[in-house]
């Protein structure tokens, strides 16, 4: 079977597409027939050694977490899954599964769940990782309610697009931050306040929110906590807030692990399925092209998700 892999960490070079054996599951394990993967910022930061301090890197090993497919075989322990099931979720080499971006894939069973029938594998694919980092940030860690004023820093971006949607089905006001080409396309998910990151500054513009999300990072994170009210929340998916300044504004700065397990799969899957959530990949390529992907998220304005294209 074919698979992106990497020796060693570096730039999107050191990506080789291969042949290699295909996988074997354990009992609490199946093995996917992977239709389509997509890429996420961990994707990078993995490939280029910045996730060692989380776990070592199995080399020779396959990328890719994010995956939709087909079970092709499952493992003696596992119940609720059958081969031919529609399925999606993740497959992350450095915690026990084989990696996503191959023709066949072995992963924790849960760590999947089945993939509604009006949902295709590229939209599926999208999900796992922005999906629960977006869903488990509003509901677990800020725990946001109707009538609430919730800012996104990075609306246009896989777990941006899919936060706005679930905050203003939760009956959130939602300001975020996209750029002057991704404004009205924020806008048409349910954005109600658009900060044009290039031309403004989001702590000039908005204050006094119960709760942030940051998707962003860098220079820009603590920030964030500058437009929250005293006893506000913001929780961080892209560093660690500085707690002093945290402290003296008399505000809450958590970072975030995203955790994917079935449960949480199947509900983001039924706001998927019911029209909730609305998916958006703006650009699909095939395995061989992977480094060509990982070029595109890492240098270009991406509204949504990059997939790849396997089976």
């Amino acid at each position: 079977m074919k698979a992106a892999q990497i020796d060693t960490y570096g730039d999107v070079s050191v990506i080789e597409v291969r042949e290699i054996e295909k996988p074997a599951i354990s009992g609490e394990q199946v093995l996917v027939r992977v239709n389509a993967a997509s890429l996420n910022p961990f994707d990078s930061a993995v490939r280029a050694g910045y996730a060692q301090a989380m776990a070592p890197f199995p080399f020779p090993g396959t990328l890719g977490l994010d995956l939709a497919g087909t079970i092709a075989e499952v493992g003696s322990d596992v119940t609720g899954f059958a081969v031919g099931d529609r399925v999606f979720g993740t497959a992350n080499a450095m915690f026990g599964a084989s990696g996503a971006f191959a023709e066949f894939a072995a992963t924790n069973a849960c760590n999947i769940a089945h993939t509604p029938e009006n949902v295709s594998d590229a939209d599926a694919t999208a999900l796992p990782t922005a999906g629960i980092s977006a869903l488990q940030a509003l509901t677990d860690e800020l725990g946001i309610q109707s009538g609430q004023k919730l800012f996104i820093n990075g609306g246009a971006g896989g777990i941006g697009t899919i936060a706005i949607q679930i905050a203003k089905h939760l009956g959130a006001y939602v300001a975020t931050t996209a750029s002057s080409d991704n404004v009205e396309f924020v806008k048409s998910l349910g954005a109600d306040e658009v900060i044009d990151y290039k031309s403004q500054s989001f702590t000039d513009t908005i204050h006094g929110y119960d709760a942030a999300l940051d998707t962003v990072g860098g220079d820009s994170l603590n920030d964030v906590l500058h437009v929250l009210k005293k006893g506000g929340k913001a929780v961080t998916l892209a560093g660690q807030f500085d707690q002093e300044k945290a402290t003296a504004l008399g505000v809450t700065g958590s970072s975030q692990m995203t955790h994917v397990q079935t449960k949480v799969l199947t509900d983001l899957a039924t706001l998927v399925a019911d029209g909730v959530v609305k998916v958006t990949v703006e650009k699909t390529y095939p395995l061989d092209q992977i480094k060509q992907a990982f070029t595109a998220r890492e240098t270009e304005s991406i509204k949504g998700k990059i997939v790849i294209s396997i089976t």
